[in-house]
């Protein structure tokens, strides 16, 4: 359990929140590019870098190994650190070790806490800690919508979120976050925002929102270092990509894409938390829109 530097993980009254990760690595990805649009995975990058000392120390891994030749797959799943894992003892650590209340916590953000590969024993157990900590709030996202349903009713203090990185992806979120799963706090988050189909109405998706019940929405561009987003560049060259400090690059979505969602959020009354690496392609569209002196 730590601090986080992740800008929307807040505590209720509004200070930097936490993370906690019972359960981290993840399934969903080729050579540490996200399957849901190929953009690169910090968590992987994490694991495989300073962590991996740590992570290879726990050998408490799922079974999904089992699929192929099981003594040649479990020793490379053993030896992949960004192979989903099961920290017993952070159990307690919302309980335990947080010198504050209350607190907002977000929960394994260096893994998926809803993949298919995941033992539902293991996620049984993080709600079970949840549930008893009803005063802070625990923020939970996934790419792994799917999957939601089995665990709805979600408890009290829980937002429950999806990352779309594009319009398919968006509306097949709308329709999973639907009655009946039930949740206090329903969110997207459109970051990386890599590709938009602005071609409908905003009644319609407003209405999308609407029937979803989404009560938050993120937006954020991708960042990387220079070689990931040149990388990226390549599959969306479309998008602009720019330096932001040292080796650190965002690659931007297109300001109509950002104006129409901020525009559909505030139709259907839904608070809009954009990131500041959005900041450089908004005062851009400023700058343009002032009026030659």
């Amino acid at each position: 359990m730590q601090k986080t530097s992740i800008e929307w993980v807040k505590n209720p009254d509004g200070s930097p929140g936490y993370t906690w990760n019972p359960i981290t690595g993840c399934l969903n990805h080729d050579n540490g590019l996200c399957k849901g649009g190929g953009f690169p995975c910090c968590a992987y990058k994490l694991a495989n870098g300073r962590l991996k000392p740590l992570y290879l120390r726990n050998t408490n891994i799922t079974d999904a190994w089992k699929d192929g030749v099981e003594g040649f797959a479990f020793r490379e799943a053993r030896n992949d650190p960004f192979y989903p894992r099961f920290w017993e003892d952070r159990l307690l650590q919302p309980e335990w070790d947080l010198p504050t209340k209350p607190c907002g916590i977000f929960v394994c953000d260096m893994g998926e806490l809803f993949g298919d590969w995941i033992p539902n024993d293991w996620t049984k157990r993080i709600f079970k800690t949840i549930t008893s900590s009803p005063g802070d709030r625990f923020y939970i996202l996934t790419k792994q919508p799917q999957n939601l349903i089995k665990f709805s009713p979600f408890p009290e203090n829980c937002w429950v979120g999806v990352t779309a990185t594009n319009t398919e992806a968006f509306l097949n979120t709308c329709t999973l976050l639907e009655y009946p799963l039930e949740a206090r706090v329903k969110y997207i988050s459109l970051e990386p925002l890599l590709d938009w189909d602005y071609n409908f109405t905003q009644d319609y998706l407003v209405n999308c929102l609407h029937r979803a019940g989404i009560k938050w929405l993120i937006i954020g561009a991708c960042t990387g270092t220079h070689r990931d987003i040149e990388a990226l560049s390549a599959k969306y060259p479309e998008l602009w990509g720019k330096p932001l400090s040292g080796n650190k690059w965002a690659l931007f979505p297109k300001v109509e894409w950002v104006r129409e969602i901020e525009i559909a959020a505030k139709q259907a009354y839904i608070p809009i938390f954009e990131k500041d690496n959005l900041r450089p392609l908004l005062q851009r569209d400023l700058i343009q829109e002032l009026p030659a002196k």
